[in-house]
């Protein structure tokens, strides 16, 4: 009697499951979301430097997750705040509206940050014993998401789950942890003066587990450390030498490794914070912070799917000094392997791994330093320009054509590889705003750095032929971004510097990024076809349920 009971009772469970499936029943969603972004991590390093990776880290993904070898993003300006804005509402500038990390305010001529906002003061920094730094560099400085235009996939989640989720942005980068989690998360911390802070846009006061944090000074713990490499200096070969002329060489860590981290002060200060944020030891008090958050918080651990957003800010900084084809930047991909390997295991005795969903990707790439690509691609052309160059050959081209202002008063306001036209220009000359436009245009044309330029007026009309405009376009924002804006060559940059790196264009070097997945609602295996990380917020808002963002683009990848 007993097995007939058993046998039947097997029926009914198999036939239940049986009937869920056949009714498209949705599977449990995950605990807990963990999107990961490396500021300035280009693809290739995936493989590079694979040899020297664990088993916990990149490999999780690489091993048992998903891979899309082929993710590109689809906008002309790869800058931090583009990137990480496009990660989690499926947008570009041109919706979302976040068209650099900073610009010129179209109405009053002045730089504005994109997260700026002088109604959310920091919260989390005590008060000012000295006058604060003026602009967008004062600690001080108001922070939002207001800014942001689009809503993110925390902000989705947060709704339709009647606010019961909690929603995290943490970075270094303000700009990093607030447009990842967007307008309504619980908080976005972000690094001032060795702290965690956040704005009242989000928190009246950070929490005591917060300043609890901070009071420890886990930042100062580092003042003398020595950054030494992490594996046998042969196995570095493959990066070329160490000491590469065009490196920049600052905050007394030279161009080599080892490299002490105090700024050559005696005890920490400025010169010492500046030399610690390009370190590897960055990133390991970033991530001790982001466990401490995730236990204080008790993500993933409270009967509803919770979202952490967490992009570490280190490698944008070592690269910008020494560039992707340095010591340093390998050193620290494989430091960042370790680093996430370590927050894994964390997360695994937390939550457990087969209740998160993980994904990695990054904001941009890197261009190599020209000067590396000039020595060793016979035949390329690479170089640097100054913003002052553009400036002459454009204001000249407008003298001769219209003849110069009165008082030598100039024509154009320069913001990065965009120009904006002095209203007041117009008004003395009697000219329309296209008209000066085209003239700019073709000036910027003629320059040998210039690969592309295009007018606010053609623009506004959609008109912007070939793969580079259609790029453009997805940066422009009609009512934020310049009268002209052009593209440079390839290999070269647009910087008043004579060492480093940076990034900033519609090629490959800067567009393509990670794009990997592991954990619940994930389909493992490795995916060639071309992506995008406007793909990334749908994808993720179908395992979590959800209707994606609603201005969302691209497509659900699986």
């Amino acid at each position: 009697m007993v097995s007939s009971l058993r046998f039947w009772s097997c029926c009914v469970v198999s036939l239940l499951a049986w009937t869920g499936e056949a009714a498209g029943a949705a599977p449990a969603p995950p605990a807990l979301v963990v999107v990961v972004s490396l500021d300035q991590f280009r693809a290739d390093y995936l493989e590079r430097f694979r040899a020297h990776y664990g088993r916990g880290g990149f490999n999780l993904f690489l091993e048992r997750g998903a891979v899309f070898v082929d993710c590109h993003y689809q906008h002309s300006v790869t800058k931090t705040a583009c990137g990480h804005s496009v990660m989690l509402t499926g947008v570009h500038a041109d919706q979302h509206g976040i068209i650099a990390n900073e610009w010129i305010d179209r109405a009053t001529l002045q730089q504005v940050s994109c997260v700026g906002d002088d109604t959310a003061p920091i919260v989390g920094l005590p008060p000012p014993s000295r006058p604060p730094v003026t602009g967008l560099d004062n600690p001080y400085l108001g922070r939002s998401a207001r800014s942001l235009l689009a809503s993110t996939v925390g902000d989705e989640l947060k709704l339709a789950r009647g606010g019961r989720p909690k929603v995290f942005g943490v970075s270094i980068k303000d700009r990093s942890a607030i447009l990842m989690a967007g307008r309504r998360a619980d908080a976005a911390y972000f690094m001032e003066e060795g702290r965690m802070v956040s704005s009242t846009y989000y928190l009246a006061q950070v929490p005591d587990w917060v300043a609890g944090w901070n009071e420890a000074k886990k930042v100062d713990a580092y003042f003398g450390r020595v950054w030494e490499r992490v594996l046998p200096e042969a196995a570095y070969a493959q990066q070329g030498p160490d000491d590469m002329p065009n490196e920049l060489a600052l905050y007394g860590l030279g161009r080599t490794l080892p490299k002490r981290i105090d700024g050559g002060e005696t005890t920490p200060g400025p010169k010492f914070a500046s030399a610690f944020e390009n370190s590897p030891f960055q990133s390991e008090v970033l991530a001790d912070f982001a466990k401490t958050l995730v236990e204080r918080e008790n993500l993933g651990r409270r009967g509803v799917t919770d979202l952490l957003c967490l992009s570490f800010s280190t490698p944008d900084t070592i690269g910008h000094s020494y560039g992707p084809d340095s010591h340093e930047v390998m050193d620290n991909a494989v430091r960042t392997d370790r680093i996430l390997a370590d927050l894994f295991q964390f997360l695994d005795r937390h939550v457990g791994l087969d209740r998160c969903t993980l994904v990695l990707t990054a904001d941009h790439g890197a261009a190599p330093i020209p000067e590396v690509v000039a020595s060793t691609q016979r035949g390329v052309p690479a170089g640097r320009a100054k913003s002052a160059e553009v400036l002459r050959a454009t204001e000249a081209a407008l003298n001769e054509r219209f003849g110069p202002l009165a008082n030598k008063e100039r024509w154009l306001v320069n913001d990065d590889c965009a120009l904006l036209i002095h209203p007041q220009a117009l008004a003395e000359k009697k000219l329309t705003s296209s008209e000066v436009e085209q003239v700019v245009r073709d000036a910027l044309l003629k320059l040998p750095f210039v690969r592309a330029a295009y007018t606010r007026t053609d623009l506004l009309r959609g008109i912007a032929p070939g793969e580079w405009g259609r790029h453009m376009l997805a940066s422009f924002h009609s009512e934020r971004s310049a009268d002209v804006l052009f593209q440079l060559q390839p290999y070269f940059l647009l910087s008043s510097r004579t060492h480093g790196t940076t990034h900033g264009t519609p090629y490959n070097y800067d567009t393509h990024v990670p794009l990997l997945w592991f954990g619940v609602g994930v389909t493992p295996g490795v995916r060639t076809e071309r992506v995008g990380v406007d793909d990334l917020a749908p994808t993720l808002s179908r395992i979590l349920g959800l209707v994606a963002p609603p201005l969302a683009k691209g497509r659900v990848l699986f």
